[in-house]
C-alpha cells in the first residue's frame, strides 16, 4: 500500500487534493493510505483528518516527514513557500506533488529546477487544466482531423486585482494551449490599462507548428469562466470551464455539430476539473515506479514566458 501524506490544509489544498486523493482511496480500497495531514494551524490539520481519512495531524512538517516516513508527499504550500518545502522533499527524496507557479520569480523557478535534476526525484507540478477530461476529449477528437490553424483562450475572473496574476493564475490558460498546440515560438503582449484598475493582457501567439493564437487574461470581468477554442480546417472545438457545471464541449465538424456535452450537476467538482485524473496519474507512477506527468521540465517553458510578461509590464509601468 502507498502511504501519502499531506502538507498545507487550506481552500485550495481541500478541494483540488484532498477530495480527490479521498475519492481514490475510498474507490480503490489498499492501494493507498491517507496517513498524515499536517497544518500550522492543528485545528485544520485536525479538521482535515477527521473530514478525509487521513490518520494523524501534524503541525510541524518535519516532524511528519520523519514519523510517518511516507512514500509520498502531497505539498500544497503558499507560493512563497513553494521552493524552499519543495527542495526540502527533493533533497530527502520523497516523490511529491507541487503546485504552480513554482515560485515567486524565475529565478526560483530555476532553483527548484536544479535541485529536481540533482536529485532526480519523481515530482509532479500540479496543473490541472492538462487533466480536464473535456479538454482531453478534444483533443484527442482534433488529432484525426489534421493540424490546428488557430487557437484561442479567455481567462475571465472576478475582483482578482493581485499584481502576480500573470504568472501564479493565468499560467494555467497558457500551459494549457502549449499542452494542446506544442510550444511557443514567439508572443506579444497588448496590456490594456485603465487608470486604477488591474491590468488586463491580450497575448498573441505563434507555435512552432506554424499555428497561431491568441490568449486573453480578464482579472476583474465580474465572473469566473475559462474557454479553450481549437480551429482548423473545416472544424472547431470549443471547451468551456466555469465555476460549477458551467463546463461544456462543442466540436463542429464541416458545419456540423457533431459533439455536444455539458456537465450535470451531480457530477463532482474534481472529476469535472482534472482534479482526480491528476491523482490518478501520480498514484499510477508511484505504482509502477515511473516518473509522473508533468514535470518542472514540462511546466518551465509557461513559467518562463509568464515571469517576462510580467516583467515586460513592470518595465512599463516604471
Amino acid at each position: 500500500m502507498i502511504r501519502i501524506a499531506l502538507a498545507g490544509c487550506g481552500e485550495h489544498s481541500r478541494t483540488s487534493h484532498a477530495t480527490p486523493l479521498a475519492r481514490y482511496a475510498s474507490e480503490h480500497p489498499g492501494e493507498i493510505e491517507l496517513v498524515a495531514a499536517c497544518d500550522l494551524d492543528a485545528d485544520k490539520a485536525a479538521e482535515f483528518c477527521h473530514s478525509f481519512g487521513f490518520l494523524r495531524p501534524y503541525t510541524d512538517l518535519d516532524q511528519m516527514l520523519d514519523s510517518e516516513k511516507p512514500d509520498a508527499c502531497v505539498c500544497i504550500m503558499p507560493i512563497d513557500r513553494i521552493v524552499e518545502i519543495g527542495i526540502d522533499l527533493f533533497e530527502r527524496r520523497i516523490p511529491c506533488v507541487i503546485e504552480k507557479p513554482l515560485g515567486t520569480s524565475l529565478a526560483d523557478v530555476d532553483k527548484l529546477s536544479r535541485v529536481a535534476h540533482q536529485t532526480q526525484t519523481p515530482h509532479m507540478v500540479s496543473v490541472n487544466r492538462r487533466f480536464m477530461p473535456y479538454l482531453n476529449q478534444a483533443l484527442s477528437w482534433l488529432r484525426g482531423l489534421g493540424p490546428l490553424r488557430y487557437v484561442r483562450a479567455v481567462q475571465v475572473r472576478h475582483a482578482r486585482n493581485e499584481e502576480d496574476f500573470i504568472w501564479s493564475t493565468a499560467i494555467h490558460v497558457l500551459d494549457a494551449l502549449r499542452y494542446v498546440a506544442g510550444e511557443i515560438k514567439t508572443y506579444d503582449v497588448e496590456v490594456i490599462r485603465k487608470k486604477g484598475a488591474a491590468v488586463w493582457y491580450g497575448i498573441s501567439l505563434a507555435f512552432v507548428s506554424s499555428a497561431t493564437g491568441r490568449i486573453e487574461i480578464l482579472p476583474t470581468a465580474g465572473m469566473v469562466e475559462e474557454s479553450y477554442e481549437f480551429f482548423g480546417e473545416d472544424f472547431r472545438a470549443r471547451i468551456t470551464a466555469g465555476a460549477g457545471t458551467q463546463r461544456t464541449l462543442e466540436c463542429w465538424q464541416e458545419n456540423r455539430l457533431v459533439i455536444e456535452e455539458t456537465a450535470t450537476e451531480d457530477e463532482p467538482e474534481d472529476l469535472r476539473n482534472g482534479a482526480y485524473r491528476e491523482v490518478e496519474e501520480f498514484v499510477r507512477a508511484l505504482r509502477t515506479g515511473t516518473r509522473p506527468y508533468p514535470q518542472i521540465d514540462e511546466i518551465l517553458p509557461s513559467a518562463r514566458i509568464c515571469f517576462a510578461i510580467a516583467g515586460s509590464v513592470k518595465k512599463i509601468a516604471n
